[in-house]
């Protein structure tokens, strides 16, 4: 039999304080200290955008995409976004699509809380043009769906969120939720995700829409000064985990346990995202000081950050974006190839250029030597 949505018992009555103390002290000071962090690196959205990237890349990951933080970004250099005549570029698409869902739930929150409308426009940014662009984007499902092997019936589901009708009340009591008072934030995240997930109010993209709601209830609440924050590593090394104690909260009740297993994938990804934000800040420093001494160029570090945004690049899209006059461009190209700060990934081939690639900072995000 499958499990049921739980009901009525949303929000938790209770919690286990007991098991759940000695990990909430340690997953705010985790969390603080990423955010110390993130404060001081100038231009946070830029430095950090390897990170966004792969974030994407391992969200996507969860949900069944095969496809490499590298493949990604040599299909965005490719420049033909909208080509899904591979699985491969199709699952590069979708990688894409989350990213650019999360930037525009960012633009937004500029004006708009955390809510309901944000995360419908989110989710039409995740779902366009892509594989779910015929599961009504941006709106909330008006069928029964389930959670089980390809082609099970409702019988044979895992589990099965409320039905349609239910959604809209049981989403107006979440979004109530997230700006309610809480005791710790961080545990009133766990359940705030948690309970996105056992609704699952869209017809696709639910998984990716709930890990994006971390980053930006994190921002929301003022934990972080920006929502660059990286769960998805946590979350895809623990994938059983991770969908059993969701299950364990509609089956057994078992909110505590949810919370637990999500405060420890806070400290631990917080101090690993820290470890990666320290590292890029060391290197754009040290490249800072470099390009300027190489080139002599009043544009070197504004191509140094261009690079560091998009770390995997053509020559003709640097000229094209950079907003550094074309000679220029060209020269300081060269200048970054002759002293291995680029390096040829794919060689040129007849009027296609070289796709080169800043190795030294996709490695640090990776987290191993991967390019």
């Amino acid at each position: 039999m499958p499990v049921l949505y739980h009901e009525g018992r949303f929000p938790p009555q209770a919690l286990d304080l007991g098991t759940l103390f000695p990990l909430v002290g340690p997953a705010n000071a985790a969390v603080a200290r990423y955010e110390g962090v993130l404060a001081g690196i100038p231009n946070p959205d830029i430095l950090l955008s390897p990170l966004t990237s792969r974030e994407a890349v391992l969200s996507s990951k969860i949900e069944g995409t095969q496809v490499t933080l590298g493949e990604v970004l040599e299909f965005e250099a490719q420049g033909h976004l909208s080509d899904e005549s591979s699985p491969k570029k199709a699952d590069a698409r979708e990688v894409l699509n989350y990213r650019a869902a999360l930037h525009e739930a960012t633009r937004l929150m500029e004006r708009l809380p955390l809510s309901q409308r944000l995360i419908k426009a989110a989710h039409q940014v995740l779902m366009d043009g892509v594989r779910g662009r015929n599961k009504d984007p941006g709106h909330y499902r008006g069928i029964p769906n389930w959670i089980g092997a390809d082609g099970c019936t409702i019988e044979q589901a895992r589990f099965v969120p409320p039905g349609a009708d239910r959604i809209d009340a049981a989403m107006a009591g979440w979004e109530e939720y997230i700006h309610a008072d809480a005791p710790d934030r961080l545990v009133q995240l766990a359940i705030v995700h948690a309970e996105f997930e056992a609704i699952h109010p869209f017809l696709d993209g639910n998984g990716r829409i709930g890990r994006l709601i971390i980053p930006l209830f994190l921002y929301n609440h003022g934990l972080l000064s920006r929502p660059n924050f990286y769960l998805s590593e946590y979350l895809e090394a623990n994938r059983s985990e991770y969908y059993d104690r969701m299950l364990a909260v509609s089956r057994d009740d078992d909110w505590s346990g949810w919370v637990a297993f999500f405060l420890r994938g806070i400290i631990a990804q917080a101090d690993a995202n820290t470890k990666k934000a320290q590292a890029i800040l060391a290197l754009h420093q040290e490249k800072r000081d470099a390009v300027v001494e190489i080139t002599h160029s009043q544009y070197a570090v504004r191509a140094l950050d261009w690079i560091f945004q998009r770390p995997l690049f053509k020559t003709p899209d640097f000229i094209e974006s950079a907003q550094i006059p074309a000679a220029t461009a060209r020269k300081l190209v060269r200048d970054f190839r002759d002293h291995g700060i680029l390096r040829e990934l794919v060689p040129a081939s007849g009027r296609a250029p070289a796709t080169l690639v800043f190795s030294e900072l996709l490695n640090i995000a990776e987290g191993r030597n991967a390019f």
